[in-house]
């Protein structure tokens, strides 16, 4: 599942694996610990509170406030074809941190640290294989998702 981020991972298996999953059919998805209710993003399967191993997926809504952001002129390699582009992270309203590109929505020239705005799952449409990903878009942005989950 986590190859959909374009990366292959050298552990076979992870126990927050359906994350990737979640984010392909449009939902943004957190943890909470069924022990302690500590909340997460990313997902995490063990509690950094309370060491419980005992979690459930939570959905985010993705609204949030811009934390910080960079504009990256000179991309690593592989992104080479993609500059000039911007990521932010996201100080998401049910807690955790997203990092994810600017979308469509927001000029570079609106761009300003403490503004309300928008985590919202992706998949790339233009790859044979599937490849998920979040932008950071206007407050209310809306996008499909699949009917109901279908894992954890």
């Amino acid at each position: 599942m986590f190859s959909w981020f374009g990366k292959v991972s050298f552990v076979p298996y992870s126990k927050v694996q359906d994350f990737a999953v979640h984010l392909k059919d449009g939902r943004l998805m957190g943890s909470v610990c069924q022990d302690c209710g500590f909340q997460t993003f990313p997902p995490r399967a063990d509690c950094p509170l309370c060491m419980s191993e005992n979690y459930a997926f939570k959905e985010y809504s993705g609204e949030g406030t811009l934390y910080t952001y960079t504009r990256i002129d000179a991309a690593p390699t592989g992104f080479d074809n993609e500059v000039p582009y911007t990521v932010a992270v996201v100080e998401l309203a049910e807690g955790g941190r997203a990092l994810a590109w600017f979308g469509d929505t927001i000029r570079a020239d609106e761009i300003q640290i403490g503004m309300r705005v928008q985590v919202v799952p992706r998949v790339f449409e233009d790859t044979e294989d599937i490849r998920v990903y979040y932008t950071v878009e206007t407050p209310g942005t809306t996008w499909g998702k699949a009917p109901s989950p279908h894992c954890g």
